[in-house]
């Protein structure tokens, strides 16, 4: 039986590319996300291949818990068993000093990048922990290790996802589960629109003078930590393009 793996935040980027390749490894995937027409057009292109008993979808906002509870219990008996949990969904929003920076901004932020993942590892780690299998991979970012200018909430946010990450791994020791945080560091998405609220110049812009790293090499990191023999536990990794040093400092080319 082909292990099933629940992706959040499907609908771009990282997250479609996670689907994507956790497909291709024959998982089949369970994608999620708010937008409809986006998730309909993965899913159509994974019911094509590698085929229609691979993919699942669900439209739900991960931010609401009753929302999260209702979407899982409404998974057929044969897709209840999610082996491997992507919690995916996230997102920055502006980059403004800290004094001067939207409220509604630092909600979203909070409300997606944290209590997005607690909601979904609160109804998907305990099934997992009855059946003895199960894997939690959670994405954190680079700017989860230190603050940059500008990045004051969304890097608490990323803080924060670490520490539950950690946490977690600590909580479930003594099963057979196994979590993993993915750091990534500059990815090339529809990221920085959605920071700069749509402001495409300024988002194209953060790519400039460096090769970014894309959306597929991350989820290949996934995929890889996902393989992993059952006694390797991949507990954390940091993925940077090459002339990235941290979260702060990149050598661009002029």
């Amino acid at each position: 039986m082909k292990k099933i793996a629940l992706v959040t935040g499907a609908t771009s980027g990282i997250g479609m590319a996670c689907a994507t390749a956790l497909a291709a490894a024959s998982y089949r995937v369970i994608i999620t996300g708010r937008n409809t027409a986006a998730l309909d057009s993965l899913a159509d292109r994974l019911a094509r291949e590698p085929g229609p008993e691979s993919v699942c979808k669900l439209v739900f906002d991960v931010c609401n818990l009753e929302a999260c509870r209702e979407a899982i219990g409404s998974l057929p008996a044969d897709w209840q068993a999610v082996d491997v949990l992507v919690n995916n969904a996230g997102l920055a929003l502006g980059l403004e000093p800290e004094y001067e920076g939207d409220p509604t901004d630092w909600y979203t932020m909070i409300d997606t990048n944290i209590k997005g993942v607690l909601n979904m590892t609160r109804i998907i780690v305990p099934g997992m922990i009855e059946r003895g299998r199960g894997h939690v991979i959670n994405m954190g970012s680079v700017a989860g290790d230190a603050a940059y200018a500008g990045g004051n909430v969304y890097c608490a946010t990323k803080s924060a996802v670490k520490a539950i990450t950690d946490g977690l791994r600590i909580d479930v020791a003594h099963t057979p589960l196994r979590v993993t945080l993915i750091k990534p560091g500059l990815v090339e998405t529809n990221f920085s629109r959605v920071r700069f609220h749509g402001d495409n110049e300024r988002a194209d812009n953060v790519y400039k003078g460096i090769e970014p790293l894309t959306a597929d090499d991350i989820a290949d990191t996934v995929v890889y930590a996902a393989q992993a023999p059952a006694h390797v536990q991949i507990a954390e990794m940091l993925v940077l393009a090459t002339h990235q040093a941290n979260g702060s400092f990149i050598y661009r080319e002029k």
